[in-house]
């Protein structure tokens, strides 16, 4: 029997990957004028990655990652006013406004009519809690998880707080590697709801065995969630 269902937060109940997108291109034009287009977007990956174990995820990371990334690709040739439009990029983005998914509400208060539903999100504290309280979500949930990682231990950390066993979990998100993996992994149940938009860091080169595990359901969108889960249930 399900005992907690947990919805992630970024591009699973509100827009997120969006943001970043829009705000790669404003990158991209700016350091269009010191390297060849093409080879922008991949160094900023490679950066991201190199500093997630140090600055960890979210807006100020990605901020840091980018200004590191232009110092690098114009060879210390970066203006102040360059470095000066990237932070302001960043400040865009922590300001945006919280734009919901289709049916985020609806899943929400559907699914705590016949079980405790909870949130389970990553990345930068005040952030996540920022976006939480802007999105007019925050008193749909009994509980509130904001993690630096989604791993099995940081899962089975948070089932032990809340005393459920993983199989009496349900895991809702868009995320393969952060949503879905870990949670089959440590014994529960996960609901894949897929966005156009999910970080290449979120996906991973096996995700059709993940499709096929008995614990795994997709969703085509947040309204098909609360019948997967009587079927789960």
């Amino acid at each position: 029997m399900i005992e907690l269902v947990a919805f992630d937060g970024d591009d699973t109940l509100w827009q997120n990957e969006s943001i970043f997108s829009m705000t790669h291109e404003r990158f991209a034009t700016l350091m269009s004028r010191y390297v060849d287009v093409d080879h922008i977007e991949p160094r900023l990956f490679a950066t991201e990655m190199r500093n997630l174990h140090l600055f960890g995820y979210g807006v100020k990371s990605f901020t840091l990652s980018m200004i590191e990334t232009a110092i690098e690709l114009s060879d210390g040739a970066v203006t102040a006013a360059d470095i000066q439009s990237i932070i302001d990029a960043g400040r865009a983005m922590l300001e945006h406004p919280v734009e919901l998914l289709d049916g985020a509400g609806d899943a929400i208060e559907a699914v705590s009519r016949t079980h405790r539903v909870m949130l389970v999100t990553k990345g930068d504290l005040f952030d996540q809690e920022s976006k939480l309280a802007r999105s007019g979500l925050g008193d749909r949930f009994s509980a509130v998880e904001i993690v630096a990682e989604k791993n099995e231990r940081a899962y089975e950390r948070i089932l032990t707080r809340h005393g459920v066993a993983p199989s009496q979990f349900v895991m809702i998100g868009n995320s393969p590697r952060s949503d879905i993996a870990p949670v089959l992994a440590i014994g529960g149940w996960a609901i894949h709801v897929p966005h156009e938009l999910t970080w290449a860091h979120e996906r991973l080169d096996d995700e059709d065995a993940l499709a096929a595990h008995g614990r795994y359901r997709r969703a085509a969108s947040l309204a098909d969630v609360p019948a997967l889960l009587a079927d789960v249930a």
